[in-house]
């Protein structure tokens, strides 16, 4: 619970100042995401079932709110749970700037208010950098097949464990990225990192100690394991390579996505 409440304090010590300083104003931000929402959300979109109109969709830790509200501009009804106060502000900003509602839920997934799951979702949408916040899997997938209503959508996009745990990259030779196996794939230690939106704060926003947070990296075992044992019936599982411009990573898996959906077990 200590480790929980100092990744939760470190996220809400800077954030708002950090998605300025990363992405410009909320205004500026909404410009560029609503010239291509779509884009925004990538390859995953037709497994939300196209078109979203009308369709509840839950982005879970979605942050400072960028893809939410691309859902919304393409007609989903989109609600962020996180819990993070300089997210939520940010991306409500974001949503107004873009000119359209979006609900925040400012809880942690882990404990929901029940009113969360009176009415269930149609798709619950997760998406990189999240999963190592989390110590045991079990509670969290629970919680997804929850929010989720029957025949609803679990979207899961995340960094390859190979990526994150086992592999480093650095610098080219004739145009070859030097790949390093320098990490253990097994290793199931909480690691002390520097929060992700930390690169981003301008100095005047630094006060004292960059904010740290205690991570637990999970093996691409543990991970579809954790979504079975959820009763989540998984559709696909695929591993990509490197989808950035930077083409020396192509041959070793950067990201997965898998994706499953909650069927009501038979009766007998």
């Amino acid at each position: 619970m200590e480790r929980e409440e100092q990744n939760r304090s470190a996220w809400n010590s800077g954030t708002y100042a950090a998605w300025l300083e990363r992405f410009g104003t909320p205004q500026e931000a909404a410009a560029k995401i609503v010239q291509d929402p779509a884009k925004r959300i990538g390859t995953v979109l037709k497994e939300m079932g196209e078109p979203l109109e009308g369709k509840r969709i839950a982005n879970l830790m979605g942050s400072n709110g960028n893809k939410a509200v691309a859902l919304a501009l393409l007609g989903a009804e989109a609600t962020v749970i996180d819990f993070s106060e300089g997210n939520e502000r940010y991306a409500l900003q974001l949503a107004e700037a873009a000119g359209v509602p979006l609900r925040y839920v400012v809880a942690d997934v882990l404990n929901l208010p029940e009113e969360e799951f009176v009415k269930p979702y149609d798709v619950v949408y997760m998406e990189f950098g999240i999963l190592h916040y989390f110590t045991d899997l079990a509670p969290l997938f629970a919680t997804v097949h929850r929010l989720l209503k029957p025949q609803g959508v679990f979207v899961l996009q995340d960094f390859h464990p190979v990526s994150t745990k086992l592999i480093s990259s650095r610098g080219t030779t004739a145009n070859i990225r030097k790949h390093k196996v320098t990490g253990d794939y097994f290793d199931s230690e909480l690691e002390v990192k520097e929060a992700a939106f930390a690169k981003f704060l301008p100095e005047s926003a630094r006060t004292g100690e960059v904010p740290t947070v205690h991570l637990r990296n999970w093996t691409l075992g543990e991970i579809v394991t954790g979504v079975a044992q959820a009763e989540l019936v998984i559709r696909r599982l695929e591993e990509l390579p490197n989808q950035s411009s930077d083409v020396f990573d192509r041959g070793i898996p950067k990201t997965f996505t898998l994706i499953a959906e909650r069927r009501e077990r038979s009766v007998q």
